[in-house]
């Protein structure tokens, strides 16, 4: 089964580059493309790769250490923190994938299936870093680990899902050039704090906030972590087609908490991280060896 979808390729973060940081026009971007799927046929693609996709958590640009338990992974997120996701395609062909922080699409901070998502491609044996939320062609907002009740989707009304990153990797059917789609409908932008609200009623907020199944769970706290919509930086996207393959070649989850959060999920251990105040008390000594009282 074939359908063209609509892709987002982060062009500045590499995705179509053997190597390197670089801004390339629409028009050399699909050569680049199509000599990287030369070198690398689609015939050579070995089954074992299918389990070697990566999502990693990058905060100062080192992965944060991964906890499996509960047949799931889990990392701590570090409150105040930004954080960037580092993905790799460890196949010989290109791959796209739907990426979601907190159930909100990456790209348009939609909650949809992960087939009729827009989608980060990445070419042959690359990686590609995610750094926020993409709001513009040429701009995104950065993820920041914070509490549920700061966080974007409690902006918008989706808090069903938070404290979860899912990424879902479709393999492109066949080997051709990158056909340049114009983008898609242009509708509000993901939420942005001096922005009006209200006034569009189909506005993607205002969609979330009458979304029945996300009024249905608690309210959001300041106890348990999500992810907030950060600084701008910038990020220069364009829109692409492919033919994918309907079905998944790879999912791959995290669950991140604060660290309280993996101590009551018995996942980490229960040790205080403050200073041991009962230790200081009990090595407290009468005298010591001075003549005079100093000066405070």
């Amino acid at each position: 089964m074939k359908r063209n979808a609509a892709i987002v390729v982060a062009v500045g973060l590499g995705a179509l580059l053997l190597a390197g940081v670089l801004h390339l026009s629409a028009e050399r971007t699909p050569v680049v493309a199509k000599a990287l799927l030369e070198q690398a046929p689609e015939a050579a693609l070995p089954d074992r790769n299918y389990e070697n996709f990566e999502v990693q958590v990058l905060v100062d640009g080192r992965p944060l250490e991964e906890y499996a338990a509960r047949g799931r992974t889990y990392v701590e997120a570090l409150e105040g923190a930004e954080y960037e996701l580092r993905i790799r395609n460890p196949l010989p062909v290109r791959v796209a994938v739907a990426l979601s922080v907190d159930g909100l699409n990456t790209i348009n901070a939609r909650h949809t299936t992960a087939w009729l998502a827009s989608k980060w491609v990445i070419a042959p044996y690359q990686t590609i870093h995610i750094t926020g939320w993409q709001v513009s062609s040429e701009r995104a907002r950065h993820f920041y680990f914070t509490s549920e009740r700061d966080s974007y989707g409690a902006k918008l009304g989706q808090t069903a899902n938070l404290g979860l990153i899912s990424a879902v990797f479709f393999r492109e059917q066949r080997s051709a050039p990158i056909t340049v789609a114009p983008p898609p409908r242009r509708g509000r932008p993901p939420y942005e704090p001096r922005a009006e609200a209200g006034r569009d009623s189909d506005s993607q907020a205002g969609s979330a906030a009458k979304d029945k199944s996300a009024r249905a769970y608690p309210a959001p706290d300041d106890e348990s972590a999500a992810t907030g919509i950060g600084r701008s930086v910038s990020n220069d996207v364009r829109w692409v087609q492919l033919d994918l393959d309907s079905h998944p070649a790879a999912e791959v989850t995290i669950r991140y908490e604060f660290y309280q959060g993996l101590v009551k999920l018995g996942i980490m251990p229960r040790h205080d991280r403050r200073p041991d105040v009962m230790r200081r008390r009990e090595d407290a000594r009468g005298f010591e060896d001075r003549r005079f009282s100093p000066e405070p």
